[in-house]
Parts: structure tokens; C-alpha cells; sequence
């Protein structure tokens, strides 16, 4: 008879194959422990792309932060934790991406007096390298300790702005402002979002206390370019605070004071603000600027040599503001685009920028959209393209001016913007290497 042999192994685990190199065992040990002894800039290149391929993206930022530059990580961090994720608006840097996204992240829900200010100031060590731009779209306010009479809780009128604002103070943004060296953007607004049934117009209050605090943080931040408070009831106290604060920015070049309260004294501070500093784009649509501020921004406009571009639609600048603009525009050479969209213009002002059409020679884009430049407007405008070899844009839409006028506007406009396309074609800008 025959007898068969078995051989049970008693590790069911166990295989034929090699066992692991020590090197390999080592990377192990080294990312299973990466957070007591981080020694990733000891190993070899590639040894350092093993380690990093296999590290936990929970592992605490102040390990993480200023010890992994491999994108591919911190890539992993940003698509896990958000659905949305468009690098090209960082600079192409995925740990650029992560520090501001996590940073905004903080302060849009951070309560003051509630939430720990050093949930703030200790991640400033660690993303003040990597963060240059930063958009809150929110500010919450403090809980309020004394609440109001359950009579009057269902008010909903905006004289409910104006009470107990010594708590509605926001989170003042100055010292993380001024410990970010490389901050070129910031852009806010004094919101909050979702408040659903807990809707009171003193959620949305941009306090003095908080322009001011504001405005000092700006004027600190030394390589600020782009500024952009939007939708934030800004009036005009606040706004001349914050202009005065502007004055010779060194680096300021765009400033967005969109969809705010701004009227004529507001207007006037940011007309001096203009002609003292290095501004290039002013946006103040969808305010309450009249005639009176839109001489002063014109004044400024006369005497400004940087800015490029104006936007001042759905205001009420009217006939003697946009005639303002317009005798400004005969001296200046530096605005390139002009918005007066929406601004209750009519024939006086078609008047005055048909002789800047005729002698301008920068103006490459202008909006009169949405406004009553009547018939005889039109032809006026016209008169002053005859011989304008500059103008690439004019929108007359809604405007009331004539069909066929319109058609050769066009025409002219056309050909303009044809002829700089065949210039560029001719003429190709160097690359830079």
C-alpha cells in the first residue's frame, strides 16, 4: 500500500515568496512612524517618492507642512477633502491650493469669542510661506450674549443693523494679515451665508470697528495687489477710512468696492486715492456714486498716468458726471475700458466723448449700455469714430440709438478691432523663455 504525505504549514499567511529587502522594511518603518521621527530629507530621491506615496494625508500639518514638498501629496490632500478642485487658480501648486483653501476654511466659520484664536495663529508658521491669495466670503458674528425681546425678534427691517453692533464685531484679520509675507489678493465679504430662519440684518453689518481694523491690516500688507470688498455695506465713512489707509500703496493695482453703499464723499476720497497711487482698475458698480462724486473720480482721472480701467455701472452719475468723465478723458492717456452702463446717460454726454473719440487715442473699450443716448446720441458717437483707429468695443445695447447708426458703429468697430488682430499676427509679442 501507499502512504500520502501532507505538510500542513501551520501559518496560513506564509508564501514562497522573498522576503522584503531591509531597504524596503526601513521605508516601512519609516512611514509607520513618520509622525514621531519625520526624517523624509535624509532619504534618496526616490526613496523619499515611496515614503510620500504611502503617508497618511490625516498625518497633522506641523509635521507635514514645511518637511513635504512633493505635489503629488499634497494633490492627494486637496481631492480628498474637496469634490472641487481647479489648481490652475493657484499658481499650478497643489500645497499652495491646500494652505489657502484650509486657511479660508478657518476663518469663514470662526466665532470670536467663541472659537480659539489659536486655531489662527498657530497655522501661520506653517502656511505663511504658501499663501497668496485669499477669498472669505464670510464673516460670522459673535453669539450674542443679550438677546432682544421676543416681541421684537421677528423684525426684519435694516434699523436691526444698528443694534448692540459692539457685538457684531468680526474677527480682525491684522495680525494674520501682517504675517503673510507674500499676500498679493485678498478678497471679502462681510456675509453669511445659510442663515436661513435666523435671518437679521445685523449679521450682515461691516461695523466702523471692523473698517478699521481693516484698514490697518491693508495698509501693513506691503505686497498687496488686488484688494476686493464687495458686498459688504460699505458706506461712505468706511470707505474714506479705508482710502486714507490706501494712500501711496506700494504695490496696490486693483481695487473692487463692488455692490457696496457708496455715495458722492466716498467718491471723492477714492478720486485722491486715485491720483496718489498706483492704481490700475477701479470697480465700483452697483453703488449710489451721483454727478458730484463722478467729477470728483474724474478729477482724479485727469490726473492719474496708471489707471486702465473704470467701472462705475448701475450708478447715477447722470449727464454732469458722465461729461466729467468725458472732458477728463481728452488729457488722459492711460484708460484703456470705461463702464458707464446703467447710468441715466443721455445726449450732453455723447457730446463730450465724440471729441474724445476724435483725440483719444488709448480707449479701447467703452459700455453706454442701458442708458437714453437717443437718436441724435448716436450720430454724435459716430461723428467721432469717423477717424478712430483705436476703439476695439463700444456697447450700445438698450441704449436708444439708432439701427442703422448702430450698424455703423459696428462697422467702424469692427475694422478697428480687425486691423489690431492682423497687427498682432504681423507683429507677434516675444514669448518670454
Amino acid at each position: 500500500s501507499f502512504y500520502t504525505r501532507r505538510c500542513i504549514t501551520e501559518d496560513p499567511s506564509w508564501s514562497l515568496v522573498t522576503v522584503p529587502h531591509l531597504t524596503e522594511l526601513c521605508l516601512q518603518h519609516i512611514i509607520h512612524n513618520f509622525e514621531k521621527n519625520p526624517i523624509l530629507n535624509y532619504l534618496l530621491p526616490e526613496h523619499q517618492r515611496k515614503v510620500v506615496d504611502k503617508l497618511s494625508t490625516s498625518l497633522p500639518l506641523t509635521v507635514t507642512a514645511n518637511i513635504v514638498s512633493h505635489e503629488d501629496y499634497w494633490k492627494r490632500c486637496c481631492i480628498e477633502r474637496w469634490q472641487v478642485c481647479d489648481v490652475s487658480n493657484y499658481g499650478d501648486s497643489w500645497k499652495r491650493m491646500f494652505f489657502e483653501r484650509h486657511l479660508e476654511n478657518i476663518l469663514k466659520f470662526f466665532i470670536p469669542n467663541t472659537t480659539d484664536p489659536k486655531q489662527v495663529l498657530e497655522l501661520i508658521p506653517l502656511c505663511k510661506g504658501y499663501v497668496r491669495k485669499l477669498d472669505i466670503n464670510q464673516f460670522l458674528p459673535p453669539v450674542r450674549v443679550d438677546q432682544k425681546e421676543e416681541s421684537n425678534d421677528l423684525a426684519d427691517t435694516e434699523e436691526d443693523a444698528d443694534f448692540n453692533e459692539a457685538y457684531t464685531h468680526h474677527y480682525d484679520l491684522k495680525e494674520l494679515i501682517t504675517a503673510l509675507p507674500h499676500l498679493e489678493e485678498l478678497h471679502l465679504t462681510y456675509d453669511v451665508k445659510s442663515c436661513g430662519m435666523n435671518f437679521e440684518w445685523s449679521l450682515f453689518n461691516f461695523t466702523e470697528q471692523d473698517c478699521s481694523n481693516l484698514a490697518a491690516a491693508v495698509k501693513m500688507c506691503h505686497n498687496l495687489k488686488v484688494f476686493k470688498l464687495t458686498r459688504s455695506k460699505v458706506d461712505d465713512d468706511k470707505i474714506k477710512l479705508l482710502a486714507r489707509n490706501l494712500l501711496d500703496h506700494p504695490c496696490l493695482l486693483e481695487l473692487d468696492l463692488s455692490h457696496n453703499l457708496i455715495r458722492d464723499n466716498g467718491a471723492q476720497a477714492l478720486g485722491k486715492l486715485i491720483s496718489h497711487s498706483r492704481l490700475e482698475t477701479l470697480n465700483l458698480c452697483n453703488n449710489q456714486i451721483r454727478h458730484l462724486g463722478a467729477q470728483a473720480l474724474a478729477q482724479g482721472l485727469a490726473e492719474s498716468s496708471t489707471l486702465t480701467s473704470l467701472n462705475l455701472r448701475l450708478n447715477f452719475v447722470e449727464d454732469k458726471g458722465g461729461e466729467a468723465i468725458g472732458h477728463a478723458l481728452l488729457t488722459n492717456t492711460s484708460l484703456k475700458s470705461l463702464h458707464l452702463g446703467s447710468n441715466n446717460l443721455s445726449e450732453p454726454t455723447t457730446a463730450v466723448f465724440s471729441q474724445v473719440l476724435a483725440r483719444n487715442t488709448t480707449l479701447t473699450s467703452i459700455n453706454f449700455s442701458c442708458n437714453h443716448l437717443g437718436l441724435d446720441g448716436g450720430k454724435q458717437l459716430l461723428e467721432g469714430l469717423a477717424n478712430n483707429k483705436t476703439l476695439t468695443e463700444l456697447d450700445l445695447r438698450h441704449a436708444e440709438v439708432e439701427q442703422e447708426t448702430d450698424f455703423l458703429i459696428h462697422q467702424i468697430v469692427w475694422a478697428n478691432r480687425e486691423a489690431v488682430r492682423l497687427g498682432s499676427l504681423q507683429h507677434p509679442t516675444a514669448e518670454p523663455l
